[in-house]
């Protein structure tokens, strides 16, 4: 039986093709996960051709997997499917909007999650792409998406060709609040972090970047706070091109 707590990413695969018949099937069960006024504003493009890969491949920063997976799949916002289909049903649309984005937005992510529980239960092995929202525009251009459709998750995906190791987590009473909000104390800071920071392969990460805390090696390094300002200004001009904003 599948164990959620010991999930791992991957992002070596082997050469076996995933059947259609599969892929398919995967896609079609997750549809029955939460949606937004049952409007399902998601869609999914499935990439195989290598060419393709090879052009999207750019915008995940050329990470190995994004061209050597057997598929890669781009989870988008959808909002224009929904719009034809009012104009075509004489009903006046009105989702260009941000608003409208985030109820698309969250829609694509819990589709996109279910189908990787699903594919996951199968054996199959994949890695979330969190590359997607940073460079958008390649990815909209690529894949040719219209108005009113915004890509927001990439899955890269395959029989798994190395076993992967479990990623760390947070005890979850850093995460639970009961009835209301309660503020970290220092304290609690110390409690939650210092089993994450004492890691072997974390205490590694620090030293091979010449930091010296966990911390720095996220505000410093690997989320610098000029790289999230310049994104999210690219972020924001393409939702307005996309007909969002």
């Amino acid at each position: 039986m599948y164990q959620f707590e010991k999930r791992r990413s991957i992002r070596k695969y082997s050469d076996k093709p995933i059947d259609n018949k599969l892929l398919k099937q995967l896609l079609t069960s997750a549809e029955q996960t939460q949606t937004m006024g049952n409007l399902q504003l998601y869609s999914v493009i499935i990439t195989r051709d290598k060419s393709k890969k090879a052009a999207l491949a750019p915008a995940h920063f050329n990470q190995p997997m994004a061209t050597e997976a057997p598929v890669v799949l781009t989870f988008c916002a959808d909002y224009n499917r929904s719009t034809q289909w009012c104009m075509q049903r004489r009903a006046t649309p009105g989702y260009d909007n941000f608003l409208s984005f985030l109820n698309a937005a969250i829609d694509t992510l819990l589709y996109c999650q279910t189908f990787c529980n699903m594919a996951e239960q199968q054996g199959l092995g994949l890695c979330f792409l969190g590359t997607t929202i940073y460079n958008p525009q390649q990815i909209i251009d690529t894949l040719k998406l219209p108005r009113l459709v915004m890509p927001i998750a990439t899955i890269t995906l395959g029989w798994p060709d190395e076993e992967g190791s479990v990623s760390d987590r947070l005890p979850i009473n850093a995460i639970i609040h009961n009835e209301e909000y309660q503020a970290y104390s220092p304290e609690d800071i110390n409690r939650h972090y210092t089993p994450k920071e004492q890691l072997p392969e974390n205490k590694h990460f620090v030293e091979i970047n010449n930091m010296q805390t966990l911390a720095q090696v996220y505000t410093d390094l690997r989320y610098k706070p000029d790289d999230c300002r310049a994104m999210s200004k690219v972020l924001l001009n393409t939702l307005r091109n996309q007909g969002f904003l």
